[in-house]
């Protein structure tokens, strides 16, 4: 089967790991997008795999690893040892795609709840450490057959959360390092806007480096909390017939991941949204992803 739904468990986070398996197989899913965070409540990889395997579900990416900019030794070596153990943990759930958030600004470390100094504004440095950290995780990454999924974020978390703003950033990042080892994601609210985005998701087929296709879309005004202002799709202002198409066009047949941060779906009855979302997946998403990759819809042959 291709283009299988995914529940992000970004979507429901008042969620336990088991909730959320529970939840995305009793609305038809076969796929979940577990955060870190859900297999550390849950005892470990190890007990997480059998959740996820008990539900009946596979695993299509872990969230996430990353944050690889602090400037100091030893911030450097706490950040690789993080994602040392999320490739692990990746491998032990079966999620052959580890979401990698590159880190933002020493100058906004406090924001997230780190320390750096806040006159540090180099973002040239940054990016060249995360460079760096990439390189020295790639063997890792080879060792236990998980692929670094670099995720390009929209320009307004530029300070905060990723240096690495557009896909063409991100696949330069990537291209020297082999394709299982280093690829990336196309997450809709991220990218939509990039003038360039047809261009560089055919970048990354032709590379063989399109990992993952993450859905949700732009909603305005900016919520408050600019990180909570996801949207369902089809509520805000991203043309998802357009993107799948490319996506599609670019050879891309695996799950696509739902992943909202919303402050009123994310505190609404689960099960109302997993409902919306696989209504809006199937009407919105789907059609078009199947109709660039020839597939008869699933309509047609009922």
């Amino acid at each position: 089967m291709t283009f299988e739904l995914s529940l992000n468990t970004g979507t429901t986070p008042n969620l336990s790991l088991h909730e959320a398996a529970e939840a995305a197989a009793q609305a038809g899913l076969s796929h979940i997008g577990p955060w870190r965070h859900l297999l550390a409540e849950a005892g470990g990889a190890g007990p997480a795999a059998q959740i996820i395997a008990g539900a009946g579900l596979k695993a299509s990416t872990l969230c996430r690893g990353g944050f690889l900019t602090a400037p100091s030794a030893e911030a450097q070596a706490a950040a690789l040892a993080s994602n040392r153990q999320a490739i692990e943990e990746a491998a032990v759930i079966g999620a052959n795609e580890l979401i990698m958030v590159v880190g933002g600004l020493p100058s906004a470390a406090h924001i997230l709840g780190g320390t750096g100094d806040p006159a540090d504004k180099n973002i040239v440095a940054a990016r060249d450490r995360v460079a760096r950290g990439l390189e020295e995780l790639v063997p890792i990454a080879l060792e236990h057959g998980v692929r670094l999924v670099l995720e390009p974020l929209h320009p307004m978390y530029a300070a905060d959360r990723a240096v690495l703003s557009t896909l063409g950033q991100a696949l330069d990042l990537a291209s020297p390092y082999p394709t299982k080892a280093v690829g990336v994601v196309v997450d809709t609210f991220h990218v939509f806007w990039d003038p360039q985005l047809q261009q560089q998701i055919q970048r990354a087929g032709l590379e063989h480096r399109l990992a993952s296709y993450q859905i949700c879309d732009f909603n305005l005004p900016i919520a408050s909390n600019a990180l909570q202002s996801r949207g369902m799709m089809g509520d805000g202002h991203i043309d998802f017939s357009a993107i799948s198409r490319w996506v599609s066009q670019a050879g891309y047949r695996g799950p696509v991941e739902v992943e909202i941060f919303n402050d009123e779906i994310n505190q609404q009855d689960a099960a109302l949204t997993l409902a919306t979302m696989s209504q809006r997946y199937e009407t919105l998403v789907l059609p078009h992803l199947e109709q660039a990759a020839g597939v008869q819809p699933a309509s047609a042959l009922n």
